[in-house]
């Protein structure tokens, strides 16, 4: 079999290898990388995941993406040191359970793909004898994932660009503390700033010289493992029914998550429906239930801070998995197919009261423990099902963030102070050190110039 290709959302640039996709991270058009072809999951290798590990899961999902692409004695060794922590599914009340996606070295589900991700890309790195700059904007838990993933790498520099005002004092902490390759940016601006300055450095030919790279959820290198945490959910949770489905419901942000569901979808896992749980930056919602899309500009700023994305990157991806168009402005080129995507899924948008409140509901009801990100998709998958009142579908929650992150919150609305994870623990004793920029691009190029030239 050939290996597969990746190609570009915007349509206007040659597919690529894996390898290539990676490094680049942002196709040359300024489009996203998806796979030419989406491999296909028979029944009986999906029941027998049942019986592995997650890492041996994610295996097999990565050679299938990658054949041809990385030896697969590398490709084992790769994921086996990736993940070697555990991944919880917490029973919660009749079907319904939660995904811990949280017991990684930073507490949040973005070291599924982080870690995956900063392993490929020594591998390609060294066989290629390059050196990469990594450009990453955060919300919150992407940043400190990144750093700590590409922490230490000899052939990768890392810089992450955060909204200044709307990180918690542990998230910003969990970047600021490391030091040696690694780069923070506090930015007087919100997400989406950082991000568009991160987007228009890529395309500056005058940086091009720099070896300029994402892993943000831009970057394919994120978005292939996060599909495999839904094969291992459903894997592990059929009790050997052959012919059930699952919900998901996914907090979302930026929207790799889900996107990494819609790839495990179309590998053969039955999923029923997704849950889009978003908090008031509704503009997802609004574009499934009319087809109208327009970006919330500026973000709103709520509790759920890894939320507040008033335009998904990865919007280009899921329109484009559902035959449309969008550019990397939120232009929509050609309209996808709505009637399929709204049979896939249902998307609500949750207020800062609401997710309070879910977060008092749901420890009062059941001791489910939630951080604000979950308690917007608890919420979601509670309205969904009271949508169906006589279907009793098997759902998971991804829980994306552990909820030591948000103590202030929790104490403050249930009187209980998280446990704290190992990786949080002396992070307050540790010194900080980043710098602080203007949104002005000029200013953020005149940066990367004096420092990495």
């Amino acid at each position: 079999m050939q290996p597969i290709l990746f190609y570009s959302t915007n349509l206007n640039a040659p597919p690529v290898s894996f390898a290539e996709a990676l490094l680049k991270g942002l196709a040359p058009d300024g489009g996203l990388y998806l796979p030419g072809e989406i491999p296909r999951l028979a029944p009986e290798e999906i029941s027998a995941f049942s019986d592995m590990a997650y890492h041996e899961i994610a295996f097999e999902i990565g050679r299938r993406f990658l054949r041809g692409q990385i030896d697969e004695v590398a490709l084992k060794a790769l994921v086996r040191s990736a993940y070697d922590f555990e991944v919880p599914l917490e029973h919660v009340v009749d079907r319904n359970y939660v995904m811990r996606l949280d017991r990684g070295p930073t507490a949040s589900f973005k070291d599924f793909a982080a870690r995956m991700m900063g392993r490929l890309m020594q591998y390609y790195l060294k066989a290629e004898n390059r050196r990469l700059l990594i450009l990453t904007a955060t919300s919150g838990d992407t940043g400190s994932a990144i750093a700590n993933a590409f922490y230490g790498l000899d052939q990768i520099e890392v810089l992450v660009l955060y909204p200044k005002n709307e990180v918690t004092d542990r998230q910003r902490r969990q970047m600021t503390t490391l030091g040696k390759n690694v780069q923070i940016v506090a930015l007087d601006g919100k997400f989406d700033d950082c991000q568009a300055l991160v987007k228009t450095a890529f395309t500056d030919p005058e940086l091009d010289d720099l070896g300029l790279s994402s892993a943000n959820s831009i970057n394919i290198g994120r978005l292939i493992p996060q599909s495999i945490y839904y094969c291992y959910a459903f894997a592990k949770l059929r009790a050997g029914l052959r012919d059930d489905s699952i919900v998901f419901s996914v907090p979302s942000g930026n929207f790799g998550d889900m996107m990494g569901g819609l790839l495990a979808k179309a590998m053969g896992i039955p999923i029923d429906r997704f849950v889009i749980a978003v908090n008031e930056n509704d503009a997802f919602p609004t574009f499934l239930s009319t087809g109208h899309y327009e970006k919330v500009a500026p973000s709103r700023n709520c509790i759920s801070s890894a939320m507040n994305v008033g335009h998904p990157s990865n919007l280009s991806r899921v329109t484009a998995h559902y035959g449309g168009v969008m550019d990397e402005h939120g232009r929509v080129k050609k309209a996808p197919d709505l009637v399929r995507m709204n049979h896939d899924m249902v998307s609500y948008s949750v207020s800062d009261t609401e997710t309070e409140a879910t977060i008092k509901s749901a420890w009062q009801a059941h001791r489910l423990l939630l951080e604000p990100h979950g308690a917007v998709g608890w919420n979601g998958l509670m309205r969904y099902l009271s949508t169906q009142p006589d279907a009793h579908p098997l759902c998971v929650l991804l829980e994306t963030a552990h909820p030591a992150k948000f103590p202030e919150k929790l104490i403050s609305l249930l009187d209980e102070n998280p446990a704290m994870p190992p990786s949080l623990v002396g992070l307050e004793e540790k010194a900080e050190s980043f710098d602080s920029l203007e949104h002005d691009y000029t200013a953020f190029k005149a940066y990367l110039n004096q420092r990495y030239r």
